[in-house]
Parts: C-alpha cells; sequence; structure tokens
C-alpha cells in the first residue's frame, strides 16, 4: 500500500541480468506497491545499459551507465518525475561510493550488507547519514521475518525476564570443496579478492548476518568478541570458518559459529535466546515458526500468521498460516518499513513506531566493527577485544 497517495520513485544500483539478488530487491520493493522502480545502473559495461537495463523491465532512457549519470539526470527531469531513493546492491568495495553519492544528493539509501569494507568507511557513511538526514536502511533481511520480529517483541516485553545467553549459528556448504581450483563465476570473482569483497569473506558474507539477528533478537548490541577465524578446507587462502565468544551490552554471554564449509549444510542461519524464564528459537530452515520454551512449562510452537501473535509479527505477515512465507517476503517488510519512514519525512509527520526496527546505517557501522574485531581477536590468539560503538 503505498503510504503517501502513490508508489515512491526508486533507482536500482546493480543486480542486473543474471544476478540472484536483483530480482529479489526489485520484486520486494514493489510487492506492497510502496515503490516504483523506475530507473537504474545495473551493469558495470556502460556500452551495455541499455540492453541490461531493458532486460530487467526498464526505460532505455533511464537506464544509466554509472550512478553518478543517474543521479545527475534523474534530479533534473523536467517532470520532477526523478527517483527519490535509491537501491544499492553492488559488490562490497562499491557501497561507499555509491550510498555517499545517493546521500550527497538527498536521496534516500537502502543498501546490500555489508556496510563497507574498513571502519573508517562506515563511521564516514554514519556521519554523512546523519549530516544529510536521510533515511538509510541496511537489508540485514533475516530481521524482516515476521516470527523474528515476534521474537523481538517478546523480549521487550519480558517474556524471557533477563537476558543471559544468545547463542547463533549460521552454516553453509556451498565452499566444503575447493571451489577456487575451478571456473570462477563473476560473483566469486569479486567476492574472493580482499580488496572488493573485504578482509575476511566468512564474516562480511555471513558473520555480519548472525551478528545483526542476535543483537535484533536480544535487543541489545555486541560488545566484545573473542574469536577464531580462517578456513577449514586445507590450503585455502581466504576465510570460510569464525568460531567466537560474545558478550552483550545487557549483560548476555553467548557463542557464534560461522561457516561457508560445512559439508551438507544448507543455508541456514538459527539464533536462540535464553532468559531467567525460559528461551526463544528460530531457524531460517523453518521460518515460518517461532519455538518458546518457557521455565517449567511444556514447549509450544507459535506459528506465522497466528491470531495471537504481537503487532511485530501481525503487520509483517500478508497470508494466513499454512501458506509458507519467507525470503522475498522479508526484503519486502524491510522495503516497506524503509518506505513508511520516508512518508513520515515527506509528510512531516511522526513515524511508525514499528518501522523503527529497520536495520540502519548504524547497525551497518555494528557489523563492520564485529568483524574487524573478530579478525584482531583471531590474529592475537583469541583474547577479548572490545567491538562496542562509541
Amino acid at each position: 500500500m503505498a503510504l503517501i497517495g502513490r508508489p515512491l520513485r526508486l533507482g536500482v544500483v546493480g543486480g542486473g541480468p543474471g544476478s540472484f539478488i536483483g530480482p529479489i530487491h526489485r520484486s520486494a520493493a514493489v510487492l506492497d506497491g510502496c515503490f516504483r522502480v523506475v530507473a537504474g545502473v545495473v551493469t558495470s559495461r556502460p556500452e551495455r545499459a541499455a540492453v541490461q537495463g531493458a532486460a530487467v523491465g526498464l526505460d532505455e532512457a533511464r537506464s544509466y551507465s554509472n550512478v553518478d549519470e543517474m543521479i545527475k539526470l534523474e534530479a533534473q527531469r523536467v517532470d520532477g518525475q526523478g527517483i527519490e531513493a535509491v537501491a544499492v546492491m553492488t559488490p562490497n568495495d562499491c557501497h561507499f561510493a555509491e550510498c555517499s553519492a545517493a546521500m550527497q544528493a538527498g536521496l534516500h539509501v537502502i543498501c546490500d550488507k555489508p556496510l563497507a569494507n574498513s571502519v573508517e568507511e562506515a563511521r564516514a557513511l554514519v556521519l554523512l547519514a546523519r549530516q544529510t538526514g536521510v533515511v538509510f536502511c541496511l537489508t540485514h533481511n533475516y530481521s524482516g521475518y515476521p516470527m523474528v520480529r515476534q521474537a523481538r517483541a517478546m523480549v521487550e516485553q519480558g517474556a524471557l525476564g533477563a537476558i543471559r545467553m544468545v547463542n547463533a549459528e549460521y552454516l553453509q556448504g556451498g565452499m566444503a570443496s575447493a571451489v577456487e581450483s575451478g571456473p570462477l563465476s563473476d560473483k566469486l570473482k569479486w567476492k574472493l579478492d580482499a580488496t572488493r569483497g573485504g578482509p575476511s569473506l566468512v564474516m562480511g558474507d555471513i558473520g555480519t548476518h548472525a551478528h545483526h539477528l542476535a543483537s535484533f533478537v536480544a535487543v541489545s548490541p555486541v560488545t566484545r568478541v573473542a574469536a577464531d577465524v580462517g578456513s577449514i578446507v586445507p590450503d585455502r587462502q581466504f576465510d570460510d570458518f569464525a568460531g567466537m565468544l560474545w558478550r552483550f551490552a545487557n549483560g548476555a554471554r553467548g557463542v557464534c559459529c560461522v561457516s561457508q564449509a560445512a559439508a551438507g549444510a544448507e543455508n541456514n542461519v538459527t539464533v536462540r535466546v535464553y532468559g531467567e524464564r525460559g528461551m526463544l528459537e528460530w531457524q531460517h530452515a523453518v521460518p515460518n515458526y517461532l519455538r518458546h520454551s518457557p521455565l517449567g512449562e511444556p514447549a509450544r510452537t507459535l506459528g506465522r500468521g497466528d491470531p495471537y501473535l504481537l503487532p511485530a509479527a501481525q503487520c509483517a505477515t500478508r497470508i494466513s498460516r499454512g501458506h509458507p512465507e519467507g525470503f522475498r517476503e522479508s526484503f519486502a517488510n524491510l522495503y516497506a518499513d524503509f518506505a513508511a519512514l520516508i512518508a513520515a519525512r515527506l509528510t512531516s509527520t511522526d513515524p511508525d513506531p514499528l518501522a523503527l526496527r529497520i536495520p540502519t546505517v548504524e547497525d551497518g557501522l555494528r557489523g563492520i566493527l564485529f568483524v574487524d574485531a573478530a579478525l584482531q581477536s583471531s590474529r592475537q590468539g583469541g583474547g577479548w577485544v572490545n567491538c562496542a560503538l562509541e
């Protein structure tokens, strides 16, 4: 549903033909009628801009060769129908420049994680977002699942009491064999290049997801980490494993394990939060259900679409229980919240409090600080390193 009587106009950067994440973003943006994709830069090869743009449904005249050109020409449109927001889904090393250019032009930004490849770049993006006052959303999409939002709301309401332990696990099996020894896809080429993909593949790719999910459900940031980061596939030259102890601002302790080389594993992220009165568990493999085990009582399973769920879960649900919702819809929930915050700015009204839960540019900085601290800890033999947002 459009929040200002019409869809907001969105320009996309990246996600061209053959991309996995591009169709997810574009379809999620329009699922609830909050956005209309009107322009884009969907290839790094200028001579193919028109063809590649047309292949994803863009008007040839609004298929641009680079971000600066799109921002400039969209702002100069005589019909006043230029883009109002930008969605960035390019390789990690591009995020800083593209997000900076958009914010400097007064455009709102929704960007894939990780926010950047260095703490310095991440801090600069936080500062720029504050200076420009734009809305900035980072697509940690697992926080968009209804039952993840149910878990956070239950923690906020005290269903578990004081939080004592938070564990997270994100295991994938796609790199259990030496894929780097064979022909590389374009995606793997940049991911395995540390100057483009960042200092640690596993930490940037999935470690930041586990970190944000745990912090989101626990309603508390991670402040310290002790880590062992490296590879479990022999002779591999990039990180495919990280095992960590972590501590949270609310006093909770816990463990986190992430790997892209867990043979036989599917794409499954899990979070378990233990309080003084019970625990909650959510798994991406069964995303429509949340396990709640109160201390001294029978465990129960809460289902997405159940009428007794809290508002945070209800408003993120589109269809009744028994009809699964999943990955694409989690992105759509972030886009809907992103649109709600932009609409509040445009209409000078107070935003919906539930929309304020979206992952922000500050959350992106926390993720980069977490990666940096984990790598520093691992290099130093696994001692504790601070990763709190100052």
